[in-house]
């Protein structure tokens, strides 16, 4: 029988240990555990920061879940504190940005495919519920993409006079609003509705377009304007 080994990484034979094995042959290299644990740095009494990350796993069931959890859920999880689990949400975070287009400033917004394509981008996979705003030129270039609030579904509407203020703020001719549904459907509630004809009755007066509201769920994307809402939400503002 093997002696098992021992539970401190520094102890372990230097080719066993990750980060070395990933410097010599590629983070392709490692598990999802080990790559986790290379993010923990260490682990917490009792446990090394692979075995750590491998009760992380079993705890959320897959990488892809772990990714879109929220922080409360990974701040439930025993030996996972404040510096740690930043660590993890700045990394996931990466992930999700690096798919994004690499300058903003080069993002069009032309037709409501551009919007959903980029709304699918921007908010598929998160565990709880975003609210975003697009600022858009005259000429549909994106000046800002703007996180307005998180939380609960009941908890997640920016105030209308935050998205004004920014919106004069950086000069937009146009705002498509966007938000999504962690465990819902892509589907347009009655708070959807009425906060969309809210937000669209305060700045027409000045001259600001409400082009779309967008609801992004289950790797699908509802369009206020092409499913025919915003327009009858515009007749009774």
């Amino acid at each position: 029988m093997k002696d098992r080994k021992p539970s401190g990484i520094k102890s372990w034979p230097v080719d066993d240990r990750p980060r070395e094995r990933l410097l010599r042959r590629g983070p392709q290299a490692l598990t999802d555990a080990e790559l986790i644990a290379i993010l923990l740095r260490v682990g917490v009494k009792g446990k090394n920061a692979v075995e750590l990350a491998r009760q992380i796993l079993q705890h959320f069931g897959s990488l892809q879940t772990l990714a879109e959890a929220p922080l409360a859920a990974l701040l439930d999880i025993k030996g996972l504190k404040g510096a740690k689990v930043a660590q993890l949400a700045a990394s996931m975070e990466i992930a999700r940005r690096v798919r994004m287009p690499d300058s903003r400033e080069r993002i069009l917004v032309k037709s409501t495919k551009d919007a959903l394509e980029y709304a699918k981008t921007r908010l598929s996979g998160l565990g709880e519920e975003h609210f975003r705003c697009l600022f858009l030129n005259r000429r549909g270039a994106m000046i800002e993409d703007c996180l307005l609030a998180t939380g609960t579904v009941n908890q997640s509407r920016p105030s209308i006079r935050a998205i004004i203020v920014r919106a004069l703020q950086v000069n937009a001719s146009a705002i498509i609003a966007m938000h999504n549904h962690p465990s819902g459907k892509a589907e347009a509630s009655e708070s959807d509705k009425l906060f969309t004809q809210d937000l669209l009755g305060a700045i027409k007066p000045i001259g600001i377009k409400l082009l779309d509201h967008l609801i992004v769920a289950s790797g699908t994307v509802l369009s206020f304007t092409e499913s025919g809402l915003m327009d009858e939400i515009s007749l009774t503002v």
